[in-house]
C-alpha cells in the first residue's frame, strides 16, 4: 500500500500512480518566483521584494557550501565546500530512548558492533551466549543482531571490544528517457568513448550486487547464470533463532524476489539487458553483471548489513566477478536530521567494502522536500554516493530527499584517517516513473501497478507482463550504480574517491536548486568518462557547486518557536498563526512523531496569500520525522497539521468532509523563520530600477557579479551570456578529443572556454529531453566573440531554448509577429521584419510567455530585436523565464 499526502514519496515507491490533487499543496520553495509573472502582465514592484526574499533563502552559495564571493577562486578547477562544525542530532539517541523505555523482560532487537575487522571470533560470540542472547552473528563483519533486554543491553555494553550498540531499526525501501538525461546513450553513440575492442562502454566485466528485497532472475532481462550471476535470500529474523548462529544466506536460488518486486525493479534499472523488449527498456549499465541479495519485502538494519557480508563473502569466494559496486534502495526514516556516526553498524559495513575497492551507492531517500531530510546517516558516509531523484524534465522531484542547509560540511575522524562529510546528495539520477523490470514470477504489486501502466501508454501492451513503472530515489540509486560500473570499465583502477568526483565534477547544474537540495547536480556520464578515460581534465569549472561567485545572498540567523497542535479526524482542528517580518527569507515547520502517537499526519504552513505548503505523512516506524518549507511572504501565518488524503493516488475522502485520516493526537510542531543576510557584491545596484531582478536571479544563481560590482548599465558581453546560460542545465561536455572549437579564446579563462563550447552544442538540454535539441548559442566558425554585446533576440531564443520550448517555437511557422497588449490581444509587431527569421518562432513564444516585453503606441507594437542587452535588462529577462519553469509539485 502506498501512502500520499501531496506527492509520491517514501511510501510510494511500489507504486507509480501519482497523488490526485488533494486538499494540501505541496510546492517546491522557488515556487514564489511563480507569483513575480500573472501571464501577460509584470508587475515588478509591488510583488519583487517578496521574490528577492524567497530567493534569498534558496541559498544558491550557502556559506557551508560555497564560502565568501568578493573574490572567486580559481575557476580552472574544483572549489573544495567549506568545512564548518557539524549541526545535526546523534544517530544513537534513537537507540538510547527505546532502550530507556522498555519495560522488565520485554526484549529490543539490536546490532551489536564490535572492534576490529573480519568476523566475531569464538570468545566474543561465546561472550554474547553467556549473556543468555539469541541472534545471527555474520561471517565476514565484527558484527552479530541478538534479542536483549533493557539489562543484557547494559551488559553487552560493558563487553570487552564493543564499539557500539544500535536499536535494529526498520527500514523502508526508498528507460529510454532516463538514459539520455544522464547522457548513457549519448557516451555510447561518441566514437572516442569506446573501449579497446571499439565497442561501446556498457560496464561488461564488472558486477553490481543489488541489496535489496531479491531478483526475479526467470526475467528474460535478467537471466539466471548470465545476467544475474548470484543470486541469495537472507531475510534474518531474530524471533525464530533459539541460540547464537552464524548467518548463512540461501544460495542458488533464481528467484529471490519472492515478496517484494522492488528489488527486481532495481535490477533492471542498473543492468538489465533489455531482452524482452529488444533493448528499449535496458538498464544504464546493460553490460554489467549482477548478484542480488534478497531481504524479502519487510527488513531491518540486521537485513541490509547481511547483504554487506554477502558481498564480502562474494569478494572471497568469487573474485572472478570483480564484484565492485553494492546499490541500496532503503532509508531509516527515523534517522533523518543526524550525523554521520562512524559507528553505525552500516558505516563499519560500507568502509570494509571502501576499503576493498567495493563502490557502495544509496538513495537519499523520498522524505524530501524539506532539509535534513535524508534517510540515513549512513547515506553521509564520505566513501558512498547519494542519489537524488530527478524528473525527466530535468528537475528534482518533490519528494527527493535533501541535505542540510546549513552546516553540511564537516570533519570525522574514522580508523585514524579524517574525512569530509557532505550531508547532501552526491548527484541526482533519474528515479521518477522510471519503466524497469517486473517480477514475473510473484509481484504482489501488479493488480495495483497494471492499471496505471495501461493509463500511461508508455509500455506496450504486449510488454505490459515484464515492465513496470515506479518512483523514488530507490529508482535513482541503481541508475548511478549502472553509471559507474561503466567508469569502472574504462578505467578500473578509479576508487570511491576518484568515482565521487569524477560524478560531481561533471554534473549538470539543475536550474533553481541549490546544493543543499541536489549536491552536485544531474549525473553526466558522457562527461565523466571523458575524464574517466583521461581524455579531458578540464571540467568542472561551470558547475555551481565546484566553483564560487563574485554575488550572493547568504541566509542569516534564525527564530524558532513551538507549538503544540491537537489533531481531530473531523470537525475544527487545531492551528496556530504566526508573524513573519519582512527581512524573513524561509519558513520552515518540522515535527517528530514520538512513539505511541495516533495523529498519522502532515505539517502545513499557509502564507497570507493562502499558498499551502505541506510535507509527507509521519508514519509510526516508516517516517516519523517530516517538515514543510516555504518562502517568506511578510505577515500572518497559520501552521496545522493534516491527515492521510489519499492511498495510492485514490482519495481516501473525495467529499472533504473530514481533516484526513489520522488518529487523533497532539503534534509539537518547531517553525523556524530564516533571516535574509546582506549581499554581497551588490552595493552598486543600491537604488538601480532593475535592483530587485538583480537581486532574485543572483539568488538563484542565474547571473553573477563582477569584481567591480554588478554594474547593471553595462552591456552584457557575450562570455558571461555563456557562462550565466550555463545555469538552465546545460550539459558542460565537451570535444572529447581535448580540442577547443574555438580560437579567439585561447587565453580565456577555462569558464569561458568551457561555457562557449556547452551553449554551442546541440543536445546538451536536460530540460529538452531531445538529442535533436538546438544549442542555446547557434554560431558557426571558430571565433567566439567573447566580448561581443548580445541582443533581445538572442536572449530570447536562448532563454526560450533553455526551458525545453523548441517545440512550441517552431510551432509559429509562418504566422505574423505578434505581441499581447495588456488585456492579452495579439498587437502586430511592426519590427518584425529586424528578427533574424531563425528565430522568429521564438521570439513570439517569449512575448507570449511576458519574457520579452513590447513598446505599444498607435496601435501597434515594437520590440527593438537588434537592441543591446544591459547585464540589468538580463538579470529581469531571467527572473521572467525563471517564473515560467514547471518546477513539480
Amino acid at each position: 500500500m502506498s501512502v500520499f499526502s501531496d506527492y509520491d514519496g517514501a511510501r510510494t515507491c511500489g507504486n507509480r500512480a501519482a497523488p490526485t490533487e488533494s486538499r494540501l499543496v505541496h510546492r517546491p520553495i522557488r515556487g514564489r518566483l511563480q507569483h513575480i509573472h500573472s501571464g501577460k502582465d509584470m508587475h515588478p514592484l509591488p510583488l519583487n521584494r517578496r521574490a528577492v526574499r524567497f530567493a534569498s533563502m534558496l541559498l544558491p552559495c550557502l556559506l557551508a557550501a560555497c564560502g565568501s564571493s568578493t573574490t572567486p577562486t580559481a575557476l580552472n578547477g574544483s572549489t573544495p565546500p567549506e568545512v564548518t562544525a557539524k549541526a545535526c542530532t546523534n544517530p544513537a539517541d534513537a537507540t538510547t530512548e527505546r532502550v530507556r523505555n522498555l519495560l522488565d523482560g520485554e526484549q529490543l532487537g539490536v546490532v551489536v558492533s564490535f572492534d576490529g575487522s573480519g568476523p566475531l571470533g569464538t570468545d566474543r560470540v561465546n561472550a554474547l551466549r553467556a549473556l543468555g542472547l539469541k541472534g545471527y552473528f555474520l561471517n565476514h563483519l565484527p558484527i552479530a543482531g541478538v534479542l536483549a533486554t533493557k539489562a543484557q543491553i547494559e551488559q553487552i555494553e560493558k563487553l570487552p571490544g564493543v564499539r557500539s550498540v544500535r536499536w535494529n531499526a526498520p527500514l523502508s525501501y526508498d528507460n529510454e528517457d532516463a538514459r539520455y538525461l544522464s547522457s548513457v546513450d549519448q557516451a555510447q553513440a561518441a566514437p572516442e568513448l569506446h573501449n579497446a575492442l571499439g565497442e561501446p562502454i556498457t560496464g561488461k566485466g564488472v558486477t553490481i550486487l543489488v541489496n535489496d528485497s531479491g531478483i526475479d532472475a526467470t526475467h528474460l532481462d535478467l537471466s539466471y547464470g548470465s545476467k544475474v550471476q548470484r543470486n541469495a535470500l537472507g531475510h534474518l529474523n531474530l524471533n525464530a533463532q533459539d541460540d547464537m548462529l552464524p548467518f548463512t544466506p540461501v544460495e542458488g536460488v533464481p528467484n529471490s524476489d519472492v515478496l517484494g518486486s522492488h528489488g527486481t525493479h532495481v535490477a533492471g534499472i542498473a543492468a538489465g539487458d533489455g531482452s524482452a523488449s529488444d533493448g528499449r527498456f535496458a538498464g544504464a549499465a546493460k553490460g554489467a553483471t549482477l548478484a542480488g541479495y534478497g531481504s524479502g519485502a519487510v527488513i531491518f538494519v540486521l537485513d541490509t548489513l547481511g547483504g554487506f557480508d554477502y558481498a564480502l563473502q562474494l569478494l572471497e569466494e568469487a573474485p572472478e566477478l570483480n564484484l565492485r559496486i553494492v546499490t541500496n534502495s532503503f532509508g531509516n526514516t527515523d534517522d533523518i536530521g543526524t550525523c554521520f556516526d562512524p559507528e553505525d553498524p552500516t558505516n563499519i559495513a560500507t568502509k570494509a567494502l571502501a576499503d576493498r575497492g567495493v563502490i557502495v551507492v544509496f538513495s537519499a531517500g523520498n522524505s524530501g522536500s524539506g532539509q535534513g531530510t535524508i534517510t540515513g546517516n549512513f547515506k553521509k558516509a564520505p566513501w558512498v554516493l547519494a542519489a537524488g531523484n530527478g524528473e525527466k524534465t530535468g528537475l528534482l522531484a518533490p519528494s527527493s530527499s535533501r541535505g542540510s542547509l546549513a552546516n553540511a560540511v564537516y570533519q570525522v575522524e574514522v580508523d585514524g584517517e579524517t574525512y569530509t562529510v557532505e550531508d547532501r546528495p552526491t548527484v541526482v539520477t533519474p528515479g521518477t516513473d522510471i519503466i524497469s523490470t517486473r517480477a514475473v514470477a510473484a509481484d504482489p504489486f501488479t493488480p495495483l501497478d497494471t492499471e496505471a501502466d495501461i493509463a500511461a501508454g508508455d509500455i506496450p501492451p504486449e510488454l505490459i507482463p515484464f515492465y513496470t513503472h515506479k518512483t523514488g530515489t530507490s529508482m535513482a540509486a541503481p541508475h548511478l550504480a549502472g553509471l559507474t560500473a561503466l567508469l569502472l570499465e574504462a578505467n578500473p583502477e578509479l576508487t570511491w574517491r576518484e568515482v565521487k568526483q569524477i560524478f560531481k565534477t561533471t554534473a549538470t547544474n539543475m536550474p533553481g536548486y541549490d546544493t543543499w537540495q541536489v549536491g552536485a547536480g544531474y549525473a553526466n556520464i558522457e562527461a565523466a568518462l571523458a575524464m574517466a578515460l583521461s581524455l579531458r581534465k578540464d571540467y568542472g569549472a561551470t558547475n555551481h557547486a565546484q566553483r564560487s561567485f563574485f554575488a550572493e545572498i547568504p541566509l542569516g540567523e534564525s527564530i524558532q518557536n513551538s507549538y503544540a497542535i491537537d489533531f481531530l479526524p473531523a470537525g475544527p482542528t487545531g492551528e496556530e498563526t504566526f508573524e513573519v517580518g519582512e527581512d524573513i527569507s524561509l519558513v520552515m515547520a518540522q515535527w517528530n512523531q514520538p512513539l505511541g502517537n495516533l495523529c498519522t499526519c502532515a505539517v502545513v504552513l499557509i502564507d497570507p496569500n493562502g499558498t499551502h505548503y505541506g510535507s509527507s505523512i509521519a508514519l509510526p516506524l516508516l517516517g516519523s520525522n517530516v517538515a514543510a518549507v516555504g518562502t517568506g511572504v511578510p505577515g500572518t501565518w497559520t501552521v496545522t497539521v493534516r491527515g492521510i488524503g489519499s492511498v495510492s493516488g485514490v482519495p481516501v475522502d473525495p467529499a472533504g468532509v473530514t481533516n484526513g485520516v489520522a488518529g487523533p493526537g497532539t503534534a509539537d510542531v518547531n517553525v523556524l523563520q530564516f533571516r535574509a543576510a546582506q549581499p554581497r557584491g551588490l552595493d552598486d545596484i543600491a537604488g538601480h530600477p532593475q535592483a530587485e531582478f538583480i537581486e532574485a536571479a543572483v539568488a538563484e544563481r542565474l547571473v553573477d557579479g563582477t569584481r567591480a560590482g554588478f554594474q547593471a548599465d553595462a552591456p552584457l558581453t557575450r562570455g558571461d551570456f555563456a557562462e550565466y546560460l550555463m545555469a538552465w542545465g546545460v550539459r558542460q561536455t565537451r570535444p572529447h578529443d581535448g580540442s577547443e572549437p574555438f580560437a579567439d579564446l585561447a587565453g580565456a579563462s577555462n569558464l569561458i572556454r568551457a561555457a562557449a563550447t556547452a551553449v554551442s552544442r546541440s543536445g546538451q538540454l536536460i530540460m529538452s529531453r531531445s538529442p535533436a535539441s538546438l544549442p542555446l548559442l547557434p554560431l558557426t566558425g571558430t571565433s567566439f566573440a567573447p566580448t561581443a554585446s548580445v541582443t533581445r533576440e538572442q536572449v530570447a531564443y536562448a532563454l526560450v531554448q533553455a526551458i525545453g520550448r523548441q517545440a512550441n517555437a517552431e510551432s509559429y511557422a509562418g504566422t505574423p509577429l505578434t505581441a499581447p497588449d495588456a488585456e492579452g490581444n495579439p498587437v502586430a509587431v511592426a519590427d518584425a521584419g529586424d528578427v533574424d527569421p531563425a528565430l522568429l518562432g521564438h521570439v513570439q513564444d517569449a512575448l507570449n510567455l511576458g519574457i520579452l516585453k513590447a513598446d505599444f503606441a498607435g496601435g501597434v507594437a515594437t520590440i527593438a530585436p537588434k537592441h543591446t542587452v544591459t547585464r540589468g535588462d538580463y538579470a529581469e529577462y531571467v527572473v521572467r523565464t525563471f517564473a515560467i519553469v514547471p518546477f513539480p509539485s
